[in-house]
């Protein structure tokens, strides 16, 4: 089905139309978080996670100018495979449509699109937010600005990664009225690491917990969206200290590089891929495929909601 500039995959399109759970996805981990053949790996089995928890899929990308909501599989090949795709956030999607042109989206594009269309529930791996050293460069993500304004959006994601100012971006999602509730825990998650060692005032323990929260918070018409942050599973955790250390030896290699801006992240994921030895890319694998279980999980409880008042 096609609506403008916007195509929804036959599977999004009925589940919208029968009142079923549906999942965003973001496209840019599998374009720039991730490695081949691991970032192919990595969103099949988070669609494969969120359709067994009872929900579509509909993983979103730019693809010749088209909005895409829900990929098929040679599509999600093509993105995986692919080094042209560019890096859009919410500010880049009309140039990026208006010249045909191919790009993964970022959370504030995928917020923004999946709440176009109709879907309330959004997973993800790590936001993003505000870049150490921002007092100098104004270096801030418009996740932060997009989440502000997604009222009622359900955002999963293992917080934010550890490449920021943590505490600025907790700081700055305070100030936009933005819920950050954490799930089982209630210390704010730094992506592959269990803990920033910054508290939360907020903790649910189940899907069913989350959803009546998010019921309440559109009963109310609050505006922002609800981000739930989930720990990285304890097994595949990089400690604290070890990341740290990483941290250091990279942002140090990319200043010396002179990277910057949308390039930093991607840049830093992989220097510190290499650091740990592989191991921030097993854990970053398996975060994204734990929200995407756990989206599924909350969009699934909120669409059994609908159906008992329909």
């Amino acid at each position: 089905m096609t609506r403008g500039s916007v195509r929804l995959a036959p599977e999004v399109v009925a589940a919208l139309e029968d009142g079923r759970a549906v999942v965003a996805l973001e496209s840019t981990l599998i374009a720039h978080g991730l490695p081949w053949p691991q970032n192919l790996e990595t969103a099949r089995d988070s669609e494969a996670a969120v359709r067994l928890a009872g929900a579509a899929p509909a993983t979103i990308a730019v693809i010749g100018g088209i909005i895409h909501v829900g990929l098929a599989e040679d599509e999600l090949e093509g993105i995986a495979r692919a080094s042209s795709f560019l890096k859009a956030s919410r500010r880049d999607l009309a140039p990026v449509v208006a010249r045909g042109l191919d790009a993964a989206t970022t959370v504030s594009a995928t917020v923004w699109i999946a709440r176009e269309v109709g879907i309330g529930v959004m997973a993800t791996g790590g936001l993003g937010g505000v870049h150490r050293g921002a007092a100098e460069s104004f270096d801030v993500s418009t996740d932060l600005d997009e989440l502000a304004r997604a009222d009622g959006m359900v955002v999963v994601c293992s917080g934010v990664k550890s490449i920021l100012d943590i505490p600025a971006t907790l700081e700055n999602l305070e100030t936009r009225g933005v819920a950050v509730i954490g799930y089982r825990t209630e210390a704010f998650p730094a992506f592959t690491t269990v803990s920033s060692g910054l508290s939360l005032e907020w903790r649910a323990d189940s899907a069913e917990d989350v959803a009546r929260i998010a019921r309440a918070h559109r009963a109310m018409r609050l505006p922002g969206a609800i981000v739930l942050a989930q720990p990285v599973p304890d097994a595949v955790a990089i400690a604290e200290a070890e990341m740290d250390a990483a941290l250091v030896h990279t942002l140090a290699e990319a200043q010396a590089q002179g990277i910057g801006g949308k390039a930093i992240t991607p840049f830093l994921l992989d220097a510190i891929r290499r650091v740990t030895e592989g191991r921030s890319l097993v854990a970053n694998r398996a975060l994204i495929v734990a929200n995407a279980v756990l989206a599924g999980e909350v969009a699934a409880r909120l669409a059994e909601d609908r159906a008992s008042k329909s």
